[in-house]
């Protein structure tokens, strides 16, 4: 017997997934210094030695702390996003933000006697959050088994163009010697909805694949249903 609902779901699973270029969410910049990661310099006399505290507060922590975001502002502010590198959703503790604010505050307060920094710089220590942005390719392999939001460049068949699209996919694989990666669906409720409402995914969506350069990627990063 012929199953021909999933027929159905695949005419319309190609029409969703190739044509609809309605972006799921606006996202940080990646590299803004704040939910895109990375580091954003006010250019203040004193902001780079504020960053080398930072990182020198990380390494007392032996590896088990990093730097996720640094930015400072014109007001003598300091943001910083810090992430465990321990474990591999990278989120760190309430005890590991309070204890990298408490000695990155006392270096600062050092600083600041010794006039390397600006007075009165008032710190704000937080986690990357839910929806942090996944770095290519070093952060992959880490984030492999999660889903993830992608933004990414495809070139459109008949012109030559170049066009963005996006979607919540699951890395099937990538290869860092030729700098791609293969993505699938992965099995949300956003995806799931396309198939009809209470229906898992079809045959069609569970067998897609996306196969791109790790330069097509304009952005990937955790993806939540909270």
């Amino acid at each position: 017997m012929i199953d021909n609902d999933d027929d159905d779901d695949d005419d319309f699973f190609e029409e969703e997934y190739t044509e609809d270029k309605t972006e799921l969410y606006v996202s940080s910049s990646v590299g803004d210094g704040a939910g895109g990661g990375g580091i954003s310099l006010a250019g203040t006399w004193w902001d780079k030695e504020a960053l080398l505290l930072a990182e020198d507060v990380c390494q007392s922590f032996g590896g088990d702390l990093g730097i996720y975001a640094f930015k400072t502002l014109s007001n003598s502010s300091i943001q910083v996003r810090i992430e465990r590198l321990t474990n591999k959703s990278g989120s760190p503790s309430m005890e590991d933000i309070e204890a990298f604010s408490v000695s990155y505050r006392a270096k600062l307060d050092e600083a600041e006697l010794a006039r390397s920094v600006a007075e009165n710089i008032t710190l704000e220590v937080s986690s990357p959050g839910v929806e942090r942005v996944v770095r290519i390719p070093q952060d992959l392999d880490r984030f492999k088994d999660r889903s993830l939001y992608v933004k990414y460049v495809t070139e459109v068949a008949d012109s030559g163009k170049l066009s963005e699209a996006d979607g919540v996919f699951r890395l099937v694989s990538f290869d860092m010697e030729t700098k791609c990666s293969i993505w699938g669906l992965a099995d949300v409720r956003i995806n799931r909805e396309k198939a009809g409402k209470g229906r898992p995914l079809s045959k069609k969506q569970r067998e897609w694949r996306l196969e791109t350069s790790f330069d097509s990627l304009r952005l990937v990063r955790l993806y939540s249903e909270i």
